[in-house]
């Protein structure tokens, strides 16, 4: 006879646990998709590694990314207040780590500005500490927007659910290989390049879907524009 398996939740899941139901039952959440050719970030990214003596993630190109999007609309780090909304006084990347214990938040504060070589260097630390147990509080605090990217896990796409302190997520796949059309001189033509689905959670009591897709088409051109981003 089979028994039943029991596993006791860590303190960490039941926060998280709490956390999202919370948010999941009390935001009204609108979900936008596009698609980001990323050939030549992924191109420039190892050469960026080498001369600035850090390793330049993919990660670190979509927080610098998503913080300067922040910065250009303000309302996705806002947050209903009342009967107003409040835009949060620093634009704080909380980026999602898989840890033994589970889904751990580090915070990169005040992301927009900081350099990409800068930002690299914190993922690494932060993500290295989380999954050792070893983040302090300070550092998971704070987030006023996040992001979640499980591309690494060869997931194509997906929506994540916003954070309560937040009111956007940006939730980044795979990277795949995709043929596209491309116009040559002898005519129609297909090329093979690298593309990322981008995916945003938003909540509407504070942002439109118009104004949230100006957003993600800022974000979608900055990565695929990735030299202004170093």
């Amino acid at each position: 006879m089979r028994h039943e398996m029991h596993i006791p939740l860590t303190r960490i899941q039941k926060l998280i646990g709490e956390r999202m139901l919370k948010s999941k039952l009390n935001k009204p959440c609108f979900y936008i998709e596009s698609k980001a050719d990323v050939t030549e970030l992924m191109s420039l990214r190892p050469r960026l590694s080498k001369s600035s003596g850090v390793k330049i993630t993919s990660n670190a190109f979509f927080i610098r990314a998503l913080a300067l999007a922040a910065k250009e609309y303000p309302l996705m780090v806002g947050r209903l207040d009342g009967d107003k909304i409040q835009i949060a006084d620093a634009i704080n990347v909380g980026f999602a780590v898989n840890a033994p214990q589970g889904v751990i938040v580090p915070v990169i504060k005040n992301a927009d500005k900081k350099k990409l070589a800068e930002i690299a260097s914190e993922e690494k630390l932060f993500t290295e500490k989380a999954r050792s147990n070893k983040l302090a509080l300070e550092e998971m605090g704070g987030e006023t927007i996040a992001l979640s990217n499980l591309g690494v896990y060869g997931t194509d796409s997906f929506f994540g659910i916003v954070p309560p302190p937040t009111s956007t997520i940006l939730a980044v796949g795979n990277v795949v290989k995709m043929v596209c059309p491309e116009d040559g001189n002898g005519g129609p033509e297909t090329v093979v390049r690298k593309m990322v689905s981008l995916t945003l959670a938003v909540d509407h009591r504070v942002i439109n879907g118009a104004y949230a897709a100006e957003f993600l088409n800022f974000i979608t051109e900055q990565l695929q524009t990735p030299k202004q981003l170093i």
